[in-house]
């Protein structure tokens, strides 16, 4: 794990989007397409401004969620609208948008549909995340039902339902996070770095970020 500090929040965002940006033009260079997948929330917002009009072949890039609620793009709640709100505008508005909702009562009943969306943008080509104090990452909670399917299972994506979360989340597996070719998480706050040491002595199954923390730079901002 690489840990960067930064001076401020609004440094890191900014830095944080050139590098993002030159990964995947560096993934672009190969001729083929490249693959950006990255966390809802409001941290990120930020980075994809910046992001967003970033000058790449954005028509050769397949932008998804690292995780989604199980509700329509109509929803405040979506990760797909902040995305689509935030990234996918000005010169990112050219890229292909890869979903993990579709429409059904439950999340099992588009799994497959869903996977096969997603296996074929693997292996992503570049991962930003973000974590939350419980030490989450992506739709990756401790306790959760799923949650042990998603950190060893074969599939691209997994279920999930936890206590305290009003609908079920749809999440990128472990596997498939630890394969990205260029990985990012990115934290605010003191709270959230104390986490995050504590996760580095901690299982997958108690701190699930753990389960990514090899390989990955870390960017961190007091605030």
């Amino acid at each position: 794990m690489e840990f960067i500090e930064y001076a401020d929040a609004e440094l890191m965002m900014m830095d944080l989007a050139n590098r993002l940006a030159g990964e995947l033009r560096q993934a672009l260079a190969g001729g083929g397409r490249a693959s950006l997948a990255v966390p809802g929330g409001t941290t990120p917002g930020p980075i994809f401004d910046s992001l967003s009009g970033a000058d790449l072949d954005w028509a050769r890039v397949d932008v998804l969620p690292t995780d989604e609620r199980w509700v329509p793009e109509t929803s405040e709640r979506s990760n797909a609208r902040l995305i689509r709100a935030r990234l996918l505008t000005d010169r990112a508005a050219a890229a292909r948008f890869v979903p993990l909702y579709a429409p059904a009562e439950r999340p099992e009943d588009r799994l497959a549909d869903l996977a096969e969306g997603v296996a074929a943008v693997l292996p992503l080509s570049v991962l930003l995340l973000g974590m939350g104090e419980d030490m989450h990452v992506a739709s990756l909670f401790p306790g959760a039902e799923g949650l042990q399917a998603a950190l060893q299972g074969e599939a691209p994506v997994a279920a999930i339902r936890a206590p305290g979360l009003p609908e079920a989340r749809v999440t990128l597996t472990a596997p498939v996070l630890r394969d990205a070719m260029q990985r990012h998480l990115v934290i605010t706050g003191a709270a959230k770095r104390r986490a995050l040491e504590a996760a580095r002595q901690m299982a997958p199954e108690e701190a699930p970020v753990a389960a990514v923390l090899r390989g990955t730079v870390v960017h961190w901002a007091e605030a």
